[in-house]
């Protein structure tokens, strides 16, 4: 009852700034200062007032459960055994399966994965050299050049 009508006076005043507001021809700022001030009333009429104040309390009864209850912490100490041994499980799981698909079967896949990255497919370059995009700027041939004699006509035509 008490905390209904605190929201009430709240939103009383706040509409009372708002008229204010309207009176000094700022129609926008007293719109949104009586938008904000019917908040308070609504919070109370939904019961979301109250059930904050629930929330709050229950809150605070589990910090101060936390501080001195010795269960809490155990339940803590529980729980960071659990991530522990996820974590745990989870590298062990990794390293099993590089012992169980040997030594060389992991760097043979990357080099044969990464070739058509590099250009291996394109005029026979081997893994060791450069990039095919390095040299192909100068010379004026290849698929990917064709967007940069585009590029440059337009540049030519306005004179850069």
């Amino acid at each position: 009852m008490f905390t209904t009508t605190v929201c009430a006076a709240l939103s009383a005043a706040g509409l009372a700034i708002a008229l204010l507001t309207a009176y000094r021809r700022r129609f926008r700022r007293a719109t949104k200062i009586a938008a904000l001030s019917l908040v308070p009333v609504g919070l109370a009429m939904a019961g979301l007032v109250k059930l904050g104040g629930k929330v709050g309390r229950a809150t605070g009864d589990w910090a101060t459960d936390l501080v001195f209850k010795p269960s809490v912490w155990g339940g803590f100490g529980v729980l960071a055994v659990a991530v522990v041994l996820w974590v745990a499980q989870r590298f062990a799981g990794e390293r099993a399966k590089r012992k169980a698909g040997g030594g060389a079967a992991a760097p043979a896949a990357a080099p044969a994965a990464s070739q058509p990255a590099l250009g291996a497919g394109r005029g026979g370059k081997s893994r060791g050299s450069a990039p095919a995009t390095t040299g192909r700027r100068g010379s004026g041939s290849g698929s990917g050049d064709e967007d940069f004699s585009d590029i440059e006509a337009i540049l030519k035509k306005h004179g850069i």
